[in-house]
């Protein structure tokens, strides 16, 4: 099933989803990743070349942390928004870990992500980078250690560490239960590195 293109079709829901993935800082190959589409027909949607089926907007707008609706809503997004926890837009993941994105729109100079890693989890086997932004990173709950460069760092619930994203890092549950953290990242990660980094 699919809708007319036109101002009030589908050309306009591709403008909304340009839109929107933009204020979520998204390229579109991580939004066609976890939406389960190209990015190449990502790429057509937003300009109006193709059309979507009820199926793939509705993959979409759950990747972006919206509703088919949002989408075809032709309002300015609002500028407050309440995100509740089980509506959190879950983004690139490691084996016993889930990553969510809080920030939302109008926020586009910062992003916040919050995660939770099961016993032995980690961000990946080895160090990465992304950018060369400000990172704040604040247990939430439980106990990690965090690999920087040469150094490692046991933060507890309510710890924090700041570092620059260009610095080399890695993530590790230490503790024997489940831990939550949260990244706080000022500027955003640059699209082009966003493409290769689905960690934060």
């Amino acid at each position: 099933m699919t809708g007319p293109t036109g101002e009030n079709g589908q050309s306009h829901v591709g403008a909304r989803v340009r839109e929107y993935r933009r204020m979520r800082r998204m390229t579109l190959r991580a939004l066609g990743e976890a939406a389960g589409v190209s990015h190449s027909f990502l790429s057509q949607l937003e300009n109006g070349r193709t059309e979507a089926s009820v199926g793939s907007l509705r993959r979409i707008s759950v990747a972006l942390g919206l509703t088919i609706a949002d989408l075809f809503d032709s309002g300015t997004p609002a500028r407050h928004q309440v995100l509740r926890r089980e509506d959190r837009p879950q983004v690139g993941v490691q084996a016993g870990s889930r990553k969510y994105m809080i920030a939302q729109p109008p926020l586009r100079h910062l992003e916040v992500y919050s995660a939770e890693f099961e016993p032995g989890a980690s961000t990946g086997d080895g160090a990465y980078t992304h950018g060369d932004a400000q990172e704040i990173l604040l247990v939430i709950s439980g106990e990690v250690t965090l690999e920087l460069d040469d150094e490692r760092h046991t933060l507890r619930t309510g710890d924090s560490i700041e570092y620059a994203t260009s610095v080399p890092h890695r993530l590790v549950n230490s503790a024997s239960e489940r831990t939550e953290v949260l990244w706080i990242i000022s500027p955003p990660t640059p699209d082009e590195v966003a493409v290769d980094d689905a960690q934060p």
